[in-house]
């Protein structure tokens, strides 16, 4: 009989938590109260007791992964607690049983992909031949399509044979490695990454940061002490490493200035990097999306003074109450499914000879990663508040940054939202994303001088982009739709009326 493992209270209106850090692995043996992984809220940190005592069975909810309230986090063996201790006493018995059982080695096999997804490739390798490594310590990363998979080790041992190099496309049973289950092996790795990783000792952490982090860090030229972990004791996560790229850099830009210069003809002058296959993927569905879709887009404007001025007013208050900050998506997306349900046919698609219509609003929220343009789903969107709505965008942007998002929560969209102008775009024409029928293009806010009953005055305005397929969203439609989207940012007491 297994004792479950489970998200404690979190506080009031915290529905959620992200895993930040295990301390225990499956097999070791843990005691009453021993605590066994860290929570982080939007507000605090939360470390979790053993209930019982006993040996650590399954980890249900991986580093990194969003769980509710009294969601499974693991499972705990009942009677074996004391039994793991003893071996570090008594490993002259126990090391010849592992090896024995472990002679012929442990094959490390490529993990769930997904549902369809048939291929991989090996993008890095964190481990080399040789190398000892701890069960469950990561081994190598695998891309898809969408997503990158980290593959951990399935047993302590060494490292002996690499059958699937960097760059190597493998199908979803390939054997990727092997692994012996010397006792040297179990024994080492506590010590080894400490030492192999020169910068653990220089920086005084006893902790190695999180395998993804540290390629990260590498594709990005930073070094460990550029980047502020908060995973357990410092440890940094990928993503602590996305956050220090994408932040201000006014003070390192004159040390890199001195590097442009290069010898004249070098060869450095120019790199050829294959393409990742999220970037192939990216690329190929744009395309086909042109080569496919009638696709036009309308444009129109949007006066934000009402929109802003009402999340100005109650930001703190909705912030306080829902544990989530208020952002002007949800004015967006409330403001989509309201005009899609006025105009339908930009929420369908086309099957064959059959317009499929959507009697429920699946939200694609378009995010830029380090690795490329991903779109998470927010199902049945029309039917959530606010606070749901900016609860699930500030989720699934977390896990697009961290590499996270599954297959699944990146399928089903009806409609999309790209928002360009965090990034500063005044104007855009957005990209079908196939089969959907329309996209809503968001833009910069931008104060600019506008005619008001006979006076010129200075509002704040953002020019909107709808793209849309021709084929089954007529021009009345389309321009219907932007104006709808227009009159409920301008007047967005609408929004509450379902006007």
């Amino acid at each position: 009989m297994s004792i479950e493992v489970r998200v404690p209270t979190l506080g009031e209106s915290v529905t959620e938590a992200t895993v930040a850090t295990w301390f225990k692995k499956p097999g070791d043996a843990v005691a009453v109260d021993e605590m066994l992984c860290e929570l982080e809220t939007d507000k605090v940190t939360v470390e979790v007791p053993s209930p019982a005592a006993g040996v650590l069975g399954e980890i249900v909810a991986a580093e990194g992964e969003t769980v509710g309230v009294d969601a499974l986090l693991a499972t705990i063996g009942e009677g074996e607690g004391a039994a793991p201790a003893p071996a570090s006493e008594d490993k002259a018995e126990a090391a010849p049983a592992a090896s024995g059982d472990d002679a012929q080695g442990v094959d490390v096999m490529v993990p769930s992909l997904g549902e369809s997804v048939t291929e991989a490739t090996v993008s890095s390798w964190f481990k080399q031949v040789g190398d000892s490594v701890s069960q469950d310590e990561m081994l190598c990363e695998l891309e898809t399509d969408k997503v990158s998979v980290e593959v951990p080790a399935p047993a302590a041992g060494v490292l002996t044979e690499i059958l699937a190099a960097e760059g190597t496309t493998v199908d979803a049973s390939a054997k990727l490695a092997v692994i012996s289950g010397s006792a040297d092996g179990a024994v080492e790795p506590a010590a080894k990454p400490a030492e192999a990783q020169g910068t653990t000792a220089t920086t005084g952490k006893d902790v190695e940061d999180a395998p993804s982090a540290k390629k990260a860090m590498a594709e990005a030229g930073l070094k460990p002490g550029d980047v502020q972990g908060t995973g357990r004791d410092g440890r940094v996560m990928k993503h602590d490493v996305a956050a220090a790229v994408a932040a201000p850099k006014a003070a390192p830009a004159p040390a890199a200035a001195p590097a442009p210069a290069r010898p004249a003809g070098d060869a450095a002058r120019e790199e050829r990097v294959k393409m990742t296959r999220l970037r192939q993927t990216i690329a190929r569905r744009l395309k086909d999306s042109q080569n496919t879709a009638a696709m036009l887009t309308t444009y129109n404007e949007v006066d934000m003074t009402e929109t802003m001025a009402l999340r100005s007013e109650y930001k703190d208050l909705f912030e306080k109450k829902h544990g989530v900050r208020l952002g002007f998506m949800s004015f967006f997306t409330k403001a989509c499914c309201h005009a899609l349900k006025e105009v339908p046919e930009v929420n369908a698609e086309i099957d064959g000879t059959d317009i499929v219509y959507k009697n429920y609003v699946n939200m694609g929220i378009a995010a830029g990663t380090p690795t490329g343009l991903v779109v998470p789903v927010i199902n049945d969107a029309d039917s959530m508040s606010f606070a749901a709505i900016e609860k699930a965008i500030a989720e699934k942007g977390r896990k697009a940054r961290d590499g996270k998002l599954s297959m699944e929560e990146m399928q089903g969209g009806t409609f999309t939202i790209s928002n360009g102008g965090v990034y500063g775009s005044l104007m855009s024409s957005p990209i079908l994303n196939p089969p959907q029928s329309g996209i809503l293009g968001m833009h910069k806010i931008q104060d600019r001088p506008m005619a008001i009953n006979g006076e010129v005055v200075i509002r704040p305005m953002m020019y909107l982009a709808l793209s849309y397929d021709h084929r089954i969203v007529d021009g009345k439609g389309a321009v219907t739709f932007l104006v709808r989207v227009k009159e409920a940012l301008e007047d967005p007491r609408r929004l509450l009326m379902d006007l």
